[in-house]
């Protein structure tokens, strides 16, 4: 029977015993890098996020909700 683990448990695995260099050389190399990196990208920030207190959580939407005000998306369609 094949094992199977989901995809929080499969990104914990390979970033578990990582220096802080090779987190963020992770990091920087999934930002702007091939969309299969996004949802690692996406476990860790779910990570930070459950650890920041209310107003930092309010601090990060508001940078959030900027920085979508600046940028219009492309078309979804092909």
């Amino acid at each position: 029977m094949p094992v199977t683990i989901d995809l929080r448990q499969a990104v914990l695995h390979k970033v578990h015993g990582q220096s802080e260099e090779n987190l963020r050389a992770m990091i920087e190399g999934s930002v702007d890098g091939p969309e299969a990196a996004l949802p690692g990208l996406g476990v860790m920030f779910e990570m930070v996020w459950k650890d920041l207190e209310q107003a930092k959580q309010d601090r990060v939407i508001s940078m959030l909700h900027r920085h979508l005000e600046e940028v219009t998306p492309g078309s979804v369609m092909s």
